[in-house]
């Protein structure tokens, strides 16, 4: 359906406004891609919160054209769908990956479809316009918002998304459960991010809104009324006499009289008594969220609204430095990559746009320092020494954890020592750490495990101290890499190659097996392979599918330069490579390191979730990792199809996935995959069986398929997934935390696969007072405990900062199962009414106000009941809906 320019003309003469939309019939407010079995045909908050993303990145783009290449067109993108791997090759051009700009789109999409789902917020009707809390819901929306921006400020852009994805919920619902469309209109409400306006006449608690309604379709059951309304849902609070409902499957208020409802969440009338108005509410809904994301560009301005989407290709770089006595060298290393890195790329599209340099020595680590400009970054590494100490170990993952907490998701972490850790207490919690924010740690490590240093010790040390790194590098995907001091400056190069966001091919074997050779497959859309041998190995050869060999010799060669640092072997593969099957052989003493990486702008994405049918919506809850005992199903975005070479090339197609245990490469299965919706969005699922789940250890996730030409496809997972036994669930208050406060946490724990003996740990960073009233739990199959979390916040916490709550569940003393990690980012903000955004001087813009928190349910355990609501095999349906809406960002100077 192609309708004509929406009258927006309270947004401001200047505004220029050019829709095209393109909806289903009937569309959708249900929480993500998983809603649609229940719903087909709809449109969910996933597909709303995308849409408006991509059109503001698309403004940013048209106006700010990018340098050394010609302006985009507006009428390049009329009449088309509008993909994020479309808009990185126009604006960017071929080659640049999309991933962090897609990842950064599925966290906000995610927070957003988590408010249906998680305790602290599916049933409060403050954050979903419910129950005729208007002006409520209107404080947390715009609090939310606020957070967004302090949070973005504070680089924090992980918690910014998280409340940015909260905020759109709130003000996508608000068309979907008020009576706003009904009342006729047919643009946003021009007060609803205006805090200092009224919202208009609303309805008392008086006034009867709805009449009785027996069928599922309720059109005409709302009264003449000229005032604002919502429904009431469930029984908290409880419906007044003549008051709306929510409505439909889930809704226990609707069979009271007035029975019926009004939301338009669905196409379904089983869920949605008005979904006949659905498309109107999703068009309002979707132009609301533009005004929303141009608003936080307009306050953000567009290098901090494009790190808050990641609208770029670039990584960041985050440096962890050993800074005693011994590590002058390897400092240097360090100083001489990340000059080389910011000199080379200042100003090109491949500049990091985050910095993160963490120092630590024994007893101390840290503190953290993060910054977006790299002049600053370089100030602050030139001036650290290397100074005292001397001895060994160090608190190397102390200073790891915390850079990991304030790097970047996808992001490589580089890791500078000569010394074992001294706190490998903290092995799995980082570990654990890496896998939630999908980072890959490498450590460059002068001092080889085998042989005696000359560095002072206090203790006699096992030879097997740096077994910690190696588990954190096995679970983050990377790796450990030793070396000598002469060499560091060679071997640090890595540091730039991996900056160039490369992807690890996978291995066949993936470790050295004697007398086989490792088979890894090329195709036409990988450049600059780099293959890196690490080991005391006597001889190897790299064979292309030709026949041709490579072998250890260093320098050039016929299918590479070769280039060696004592027992690490760096051979660059001269492009174009010859696209088909490439040996490796390699002999060797103990176990080399094999590793073959390339540039690429084809990837993938990967999330997994439990498909939830009860509570407020059906949608797919989502997971970290996968938990033992729950069908699951895997979630899979590729990115950079739009960089497939020629545009008339038939689409890759990936056709099934390869779960493989790790680090032994064992294959554990093999599971199709579906396309969801159309296949330019690159979107597949798999459902996976508890039975394919039941491995203990790490395993490792392949991708499979044909490129247009019918060529194999292979690509890995950056790192390897874990199967938790429980599924551990912490949520806070739905604002922010005030200083001189106690903020209840919620918590919630359950077992899918048998007994389980469990003790619970909890840890804050900063070091904040921290109690709980659950410490140990046993719970049978099915079985779920719940618990509080009490955090105080000392007066002194520092204003705009944020705080990671971690609790950890452990299996009781020689248990086998391994522990689970639960993560919570909080925002430190000073209470309402202090608690105001001044509009810039040339707005009169918002001012955005917070909400204290509520208080949470005390401990519970309920017996029978965690797996009621998951579903076995989905039935994936078609993502519908694009949106093309241009020139709201003056909207956001010239609102009244």
């Amino acid at each position: 359906m192609l309708l004509g320019a929406v009258s927006l003309s309270h947004l401001g003469p200047s505004v220029l406004l050019l829709l095209q939309l393109l909806l289903p019939p009937a569309s959708a407010f249900f929480p993500n891609i998983w809603s649609l079995l229940a719903a087909p045909g709809s449109i969910t908050h996933q597909d709303l919160t995308e849409e408006a993303a991509l059109n503001v990145t698309l403004q940013l783009f048209l106006e700010q054209p990018p340098p050394g290449r010609h302006p985009l067109r507006l009428e390049d993108f009329l009449g088309r769908t509008l993909l994020a791997d479309d808009l990185f090759v126009a604006y960017f051009g071929p080659g640049f990956p999309s991933r962090r700009f897609r990842a950064a789109l599925g966290e906000v999409s995610r927070a957003n479809a988590a408010q249906d789902f998680l305790p602290t917020s599916k049933n409060n009707p403050d954050l979903h316009f419910d129950a005729e809390r208007l002006g409520e819901g209107r404080t947390r929306l715009v609090g939310a918002l606020r957070e967004t921006l302090v949070a973005a400020r504070a680089l924090d852009h992980t918690l910014a998304r998280q409340r940015l994805g909260a905020a759109l919920h709130a003000l996508q619902d608000f068309y979907s459960h008020s009576n706003w469309v009904e009342l006729g209109k047919q643009q946003p409400h021009p007060h609803l991010l205006w805090p200092r306006q009224e919202l208009g006449s609303l309805a008392q608690v008086d006034d009867p809104t709805c009449s009785d309604c027996e069928e599922l379709s309720c059109p005409e059951n709302l009264l003449g009324i000229t005032f604002l309304t919502s429904g009431y849902f469930g029984t908290h609070p409880s419906k007044p006499p003549g008051k709306c409902s929510h409505g439909g499957h889930f809704d226990r208020s609707s069979s009271q009289p007035p029975r019926g409802g009004i939301n338009k969440d669905s196409t379904s009338p089983g869920f949605s008594p008005h979904h006949m108005l659905h498309l109107q509410a999703a068009k309002l809904a979707l132009l609301a969220s533009i005004q929303a994301f141009s608003l936080l560009r307009s306050r953000l301005g567009d290098s901090g609204f494009s790190r808050l989407l990641d609208i770029t290709p670039a990584s960041s770089l985050s440096f962890v430095l050993d800074t005693t006595g011994s590590m002058g060298e390897e400092i240097n290393a360090a100083k001489i990559q990340a000059r080389h890195i910011v000199e080379q790329r200042r100003g090109s599209p491949m500049e990091p746009v985050h910095y993160v340099l963490v120092p630590f020595h024994d007893p101390g680590f840290g503190p953290v320092f993060t910054t977006s400009d790299p002049d600053s970054f370089w100030q602050q590494l030139n001036e650290i020494q290397a100074l005292g100490g001397g001895d060994e170990p160090e608190m190397c993952l102390s200073a790891l954890e915390l850079a990991l907490l304030h790097t970047p998701p996808l992001s490589d972490i580089f890791v500078f020592t000569d010394a074992s850790p001294k706190d490998g207490f903290l092995t799995n919690r980082v570990e654990s750490l890496t896998q939630e924010r999908r980072c890959r740690v490498t450590f460059l490590v002068t001092e080889d495990p085998s042989r005696v240093q000359h560095r002072a010790r206090r203790e006699v040390l096992s030879p097997l101290r740096f077994e910690p790194y190696e588990a954190v590098a096995l679970a983050s995907g990377g790796e450990v890499i030793f070396t000598k001091d002469q060499h560091i400056r060679d071997v640090a190069a890595i540091v730039g190659d991996s900056m160039a966001d490369v992807v690890t091919l996978p291995l066949e074997p993936p470790v050295v097996v004697p007398g086989r050779p490792l088979v890894f497959s090329v195709d036409g859309l990988l450049q600059r392979v780099t293959v890196r041998i690490h080991g005391e190995v006597s001889s190897f050869c790299i064979r292309n599918p030709a026949g041709v060999c490579q072998d250890q010799e260093e320098g050039e060669g016929p299918l590479g330069h070769t280039r060696r640092f004592g027992q690490f072997w760096m051979v660059t593969m001269n492009d174009p490579l010859q696209k088909g099957t490439w040996e490796i052989q390699v002999t060797a003493k103990g176990t080399p390191r094999v590793r073959v990486q390339a540039q690429t702008s084809l990837d993938f994405l990967f999330h997994f979730g439990i498909p939830i049918e009860d509570g407020p919506h059906p949608g797919l809850y989502p997971l970290t990792q996968p938990v033992a005992g729950l069908q699951t199903q895997l979630l899979v975005e590729v990115t950079g199809l739009g960089s497939r070479g020629d545009p008339g090339d038939p689409l890759p197609h990936f056709s099934h996935v390869v779960l493989r245990d790790v680090p032994k490469g064992a294959e554990l299965g093999r599971v199709p995959l579906e396309p969801m919706g159309p296949r330019e969005r690159g979107l597949l699922g798999a459902s996976l069986s508890p039975t394919l789940l039941s491995t203990a250890g790490p395993f490792s996730l392949e991708l499979i398929g044909q490129d247009g030409g019918g060529r194999v496809l292979h690509r890995a997972a950056p790192q390897p997934c874990s199967v938790v036994p429980v599924l551990l669930e912490l949520s806070g208050p739905p604002g922010f935390l005030a200083p001189g406060t106690q903020a209840p946490l919620s918590l919630r724990i359950t077992s899918f696969s048998g007994p389980q003996d469990l003790d619970l740990r909890t840890f804050v960073n900063p070091s904040f007072a921290l109690t709980s009233n659950l410490s140990r739990v046993r719970l049978e199959h099915n079985e779920s405990a719940w618990g509080r979390v009490w955090l105080e916040v000392p007066d002194s916490a520092a204003l705009d900062s944020v705080v990671t709550v971690t609790v950890t569940a452990m299996g009781r003393e020689a248990s086998l199962v391994p522990p689970t990690h639960a993560f919570l980012r909080l925002l430190v903000l000073a209470p309402a009414p202090q608690d105001q955004l001044a509009a810039p001087a040339h707005s009169s813009g918002p001012v955005l106000i917070t909400a204290s928190p509520d208080f949470l349910p005390s401990t519970l355990v309920t017996r029978g009941m965690a797996g009621g609501g998951l579903a076995g095999h989905p039935r994936w349906g078609t993502v519908g809906g694009v949106m093309l809406l241009l020139g709201l960002s003056s909207w956001c100077h010239n609102s009244p």
